[in-house]
C-alpha cells in the first residue's frame, strides 16, 4: 500500500505518462464540437480519464508491468470513463476487459482491442479464475460492500492473481455523512477502514502483495467539500 503524499506527485505522474505515450486522458473539447463529431461518427464522446487520477493510474500500470506478462488477462471494474485500460493498451497489454453498469460503456475507445461488458462488477458474468489481475481506480469507496466485493474478486482471480485498487483515503476518520456520489454512499477510507478491508480480503484468500504504508502527507485532494488524499493497494490471491 502507498499513500499520495503531495499534490506535485499527480503532475509528475502525468508528465511521465505523457513522456511514455501512455497518457489517455481526453483533451477538453467544446461541447458543440463533441456533438458534431458524434453525428459524424455515430458515437457519443466519452471524456476519458482525470488529471487528479494520474498518480494511481501510473502506479497501476507500473505494477502490471512489473508483475504480469503482456498477454495476461486483466479486468478493470468501474471501467466507464476510466483511463487505465487504454493506458495499459498503450503500454502493450493485449488481453483487456472492462466492466461497468453504465450502458455508455459501448462508446469507450479501442473497442476492437478492449472488450467492454455492461454488468455489475460485484456479480460479473465471467467464469471462475478468469483474470490474472483486476484493477479498480477510485471505485470501491462508492457503495462499499467488502463481503460481496472480495467474494467476487476471489472468484474471478486466478491463484496468484492480483486485485489492484486506489481509493479516497486519510489516516484519521473523515465522516462524509449523507454525501452521495453516483447515487451511492461515499467512504473516505481511514487507516482503521483499510485494516478492516485487509481482514475481510483475507477471509477470501487475498493478502497484501507488499509492504503497507499508512501514513499521510498533505491533503492533496479536495472534493465534495472534504480534503483528503489517495491510497493505492495491491492484494494477491493465495496460490
Amino acid at each position: 500500500m502507498q499513500v499520495l503524499q503531495r499534490r506535485a506527485q499527480i503532475e509528475q505522474a502525468r508528465e511521465e505518462m505523457r513522456a511514455r505515450g501512455i497518457s489517455a486522458m481526453t483533451p477538453a473539447t467544446p461541447s458543440l464540437l463533441r456533438r458534431a463529431m458524434g453525428r459524424v461518427t455515430g458515437r457519443r464522446h466519452v471524456p476519458l480519464g482525470d488529471q487528479i487520477k494520474s498518480w494511481d493510474v501510473l502506479a497501476t500500470v507500473r505494477f502490471c508491468e512489473e508483475t504480469l506478462a503482456k498477454n495476461d488477462p486483466i479486468l478493470d471494474i468501474g471501467a466507464y470513463a476510466s483511463e487505465v485500460l487504454v493506458s495499459l493498451h498503450r503500454a502493450g497489454f493485449t488481453d483487456l476487459t472492462g466492466v461497468d453498469l453504465n450502458p455508455r460503456l459501448r462508446d469507450m475507445p479501442h473497442r476492437d482491442r478492449i472488450r467492454y461488458v455492461t454488468a455489475d462488477f460485484m456479480n460479473t458474468p465471467f467464469p471462475d479464475a478468469s483474470f490474472a489481475a483486476v484493477t479498480s481506480i477510485s471505485v470501491i469507496e462508492h457503495g462499499y460492500d467488502p463481503q460481496r466485493l472480495f467474494q467476487e474478486m476471489a472468484r474471478i482471480l486466478r491463484p496468484g492473481g492480483h486485485f489492484i485498487a486506489s481509493t479516497d483515503y486519510w489516516p484519521e476518520k473523515i465522516d462524509t455523512g449523507d454525501t452521495r456520489f453516483f447515487d451511492m454512499s461515499w467512504l473516505i477510507f481511514s487507516r482503521e477502514d483499510v485494516a478492516e478491508l485487509i481482514e475481510e480480503a483475507a477471509r477470501h484468500g487475498l493478502e497484501p502483495a507488499g509492504e503497507l504504508r499508512f501514513d499521510g502527507g498533505d491533503k492533496a485532494v479536495e472534493h465534495g467539500g472534504y480534503e483528503y488524499t489517495f491510497a493505492w493497494l495491491a492484494l494477491r490471491k493465495k496460490a
